[in-house]
Parts: structure tokens; sequence; C-alpha cells
């Protein structure tokens, strides 16, 4: 984002997730006076990093795919990109009970024929499965993910209707919309599934390369976000819960005035600003804006929300010979190696992560230990002679906002009726699943908006916004 200072803009930002921190950073570089308020004591929302014994865990497995382009520039503004990777080429290894192992991987050709080799030597399925799934992925590049009928329908009804067989959406349409959409391919939005493949998958060869971070979540989203936010000039309160919103006139001279917000917070913050970027959840952010801003009074509880589970086992030796793989006749969706980010001596540290997580959400950790643990030794055959040092679990109980037929008529705009006040979040309308690239997408915009909010920005020549 680029502008020229104006002098006397105000903005705060509520809100330090990934949507918070990019509004805030790119309205600061901007030339606006920016307070970010965070509820917590530190930033990163709901990707994020904590303490457990030795070990420094992130609260779940967050990845990123190299067409999530606005995530990887926001990495390179906070000085992170030595704290993630990327592949240089998609592959998957997809594991099977026994010890069988396939893979999704992308040759040099242009899409969609990138992964025509590798669809036609997946082991999972049969040939004539392997030449419909061919086709029915055409078919999915044709789909207008912005027309409102095909929000609308199932994923999963779509698939049945283009012969797809349960083989094939349980080892392949399942294995990309269970991360990406955290529905299942019944529960989610044809629209919403087709944008993923879309962009991630079809459109070019090199989209899906996928990227994660080496170090601990909150290295980048706590720690260099702070530092970043730090050198932008932007005010940054850490345990400030914003408990009121208001609209007020604020003096502008004899005879005039202008409208400006008040914000009060926890931590003793009070001050005005021109704009105003609310970037907490559906829910929190429900309890906080004020009513006839053109929201649905119940818009928060029509988005839903679906959990995700991260199941975290210490292995007493190397047992998983990829930095990450999914399962296929398994209860396991993905697991990733997190050893070397953890700060763990010796062994391995595998997080299992489980979307679309309904079923699982209220099992014991003991339960849920007895299920997964003798699936994990199906996979991995190193795991039947190893020893399981610690096992725990992790619950984002609403980890995203359900992108279900026609969840998408309930994401609002970044802008609300109230000029000025400006809404952020993967759960805003970004078109993208509630992702980190989705949340920083709409931080991005919610600046451009907040931007144009300020009255001395809208009257500058130099007032151009460039995302």
């Amino acid at each position: 984002m680029s502008g020229e200072p104006t002098g006397g803009g105000r903005v705060v930002v509520i809100g330090g997730g990934l949507a918070g921190i990019s509004a805030a950073l790119a309205c600061a570089q901007a030339g606006a006076e920016v307070t970010l308020l965070e509820a917590r004591g530190r930033l990163g929302g709901a990707a994020y990093s904590f303490s457990r014994g030795e070990l420094t865990v992130d609260n779940g497995q967050h990845v990123f795919l190299r067409c999530c382009t606005a995530y990887r520039e926001l990495v390179e503004e906070l000085g992170a990109t030595e704290l993630v990777t990327l592949q240089p080429r998609l592959d998957v290894p997809v594991l099977a009970p026994g010890g069988r192992l396939g893979h999704l991987r992308r040759s040099g050709l242009r899409a969609p024929l990138h992964l025509a080799a590798s669809l036609l030597r997946y082991p999972y399925l049969g040939i004539r499965e392997r030449l419909v799934l061919a086709w029915a992925m055409q078919r999915l590049r044709a789909v207008d993910v912005d027309d409102p009928a095909n929000d609308a329908v199932p994923f999963g009804d779509w698939l049945r209707r283009h012969r797809q067989s349960r083989r094939a959406v349980e080892t392949i349409w399942e294995l990309i919309v269970r991360p990406t959409v955290n529905l299942t391919v019944d529960d989610a939005s044809l629209a919403q599934a087709a944008q993923v493949f879309q962009v991630g998958l079809l459109s070019d060869a090199a989209a899906g390369d996928i990227g994660w971070a080496v170090a601990p979540l909150g290295e980048i989203h706590d720690r260099a976000a702070r530092a970043a936010l730090e050198r932008a000039g932007v005010s940054v309160h850490l345990a400030s819960t914003a408990q009121a919103l208001s609209r007020v006139m604020v003096a502008g001279g004899p005879g005039r005035g202008r409208l400006s917000f008040q914000i009060d917070a926890s931590d003793g913050f009070s001050g005005a600003a021109d704009a105003v970027v609310v970037a907490l959840p559906p829910a929190q952010a429900a309890r906080l804006l004020p009513a006839n801003i053109g929201l649905a009074p119940d818009f928060a509880e029509r988005l839903g929300a679906s959990p995700i589970i991260n199941l975290h086992v210490v292995y007493d030796r190397r047992v998983l010979e990829h930095p990450f793989a999914t399962g296929v006749d398994s209860p396991v969706q993905w697991i990733f190696d997190r050893t070397a980010g953890s700060g763990l001596a010796d062994g391995q540290y595998l997080a299992v992560s489980l979307s679309a997580a309904d079923d699982e959400l209220h099992t014991t950790a003991e339960d849920l230990r007895g299920r997964y643990l003798p699936a994990l030794a199906d996979l991995l055959p190193a795991a039947r002679e190893a020893t399981v040092r610690e096992f725990f679990v992790t619950r984002e109980h609403s980890a995203t906002f359900r992108a279900a037929p026609g969840a998408r008529a309930w994401r609002p705009p970044a802008c609300t009726q109230l000029p000025g006040l400006i809404l952020a979040g993967a759960w805003t309308d970004t078109g993208w699943p509630a992702t980190m690239e989705g949340a920083v997408r709409s931080g991005q915009t919610a600046a451009r908006e907040a931007l144009a909010a300020i009255p001395s920005w809208r009257r500058s020549p130099h007032a151009v916004v460039e995302v």
C-alpha cells in the first residue's frame, strides 16, 4: 500500500489477528495515525503459539499456498520470510494403512495438465474413476463462483451429478475441501469449494504449492508483527478490550463540526478516530457493533462456526519421513512434522489436524488417544515400535465460519452503512474461505476503505491507495 501522509487522519483498529495487523500496518504506512487494540496479551488471533513444557506449540497447523499472495506479502513486510518455507513444486504424500503410499504432485506442464500424470497414477482409484475425476475437474473450472445459485448448492450434490464415486470423494475431493473450507463436501457450498479448486489447482500450475511456518507461529504473527507495527508507528495496546464504540460530533471550528468515533477500552484507552476497523470474530463483533449499520441482528448465528481439533503426539523416535502427509482409509486427515519448530531436542513431534471436527469436538482426550494412536500406527509402520512420550489435544470450537450453502449472503462487505465504520476478518465477503489469506485480504480492503473515510485524506491530491 502506498500513499502520502495527509495529517490528522486517525484510525483505530479493534482486533490484532491477521486482518487487524494487515489493516493497521497498511493504514500507518499510508500516513494515518493508527491505534490497534487487542484483548489478548499477544497478536496473531487464531494463528498463535503457546509453551507446554519444553515444547513451543502452535494452536493448530496453518498452511498457505503459493497463490496466497496477500499473506506472503504480509510475511515479507513483517521481515519473517526466513520463518516460512514454500514447496518448489506441489507434492502431497498420501498414506494408507499398511504403509501404502501415493502422491498428489504437479509436473512442469501448464494447468490443468500439470496434475494429469499424478492423477493417472493415483493408486487409490481405478482407471475409470481417474478419468471421470479429470472430467469433473474440467467442469469445475466453469462454475461461476459469484453466482448465488451456485453458492446455494451443496458441493456433494454437484459431485454426485458429475458421477464422482464415493471412493473418489473420500480419496481426492475430501482431502482438499475439508482442510480448506473446514467442512465436508456435503456441508460445503459449491461456489466456495469451486473457488478453492479454481484458484489453488486449476488455473495456475504453481498456485497450489504448499507453504508452512518453520518457526512457531507466534514468532511471525506476534513478535515479528509487533516489531513491524512499531516501525510503522502504530500504537499497539495489548490486553485492551474495546468496550464501547459510538458516533460523536467533534468541534471543527466556529459553527462547524464533524462526525467522529469514540472508542473506550478496558485498559483505560479512550480516544476518537476518523475511521474504525472492527477486526473481530463474528460473535465478538456483533456484541460491539452499533445497531442499524446494515447487518442482520443474527448475522453471527447465521454464519455459524465449524471446529478444528489438533492432536499433538511426541514420539521417542522419527516415524514420519515427510514434512507432512495426508491419510486415506483412516480417521487421520493431515499430519505435520513440527519437531524443528517446537524446540524438541530428540524424538519427533507430530501434529494431526482434524478439520470439520464436529464429531470429535466433545470426545475426551483419552478416547481420541485410543482411536488415533492406532490409526497413526496403521499409516506409519515406524510408529508401531515407537513410544509415545506425550499426547495432548487443542480445540478451536469456532475455528471458522461455516461456508455452507447460502452462507455468502450473510458475509458482509467491508463497509457498513455507517461511514467510516469498517469490518475486517476472514468471515467478511472476501470470496475466499476462512484462511489466513482471506484474513489478510480483508485487512487490506479495510485499510483502503478506512483511508477513504478520512476527510483530510479524501481532500489530499496524493490520496492514492494501492494494495
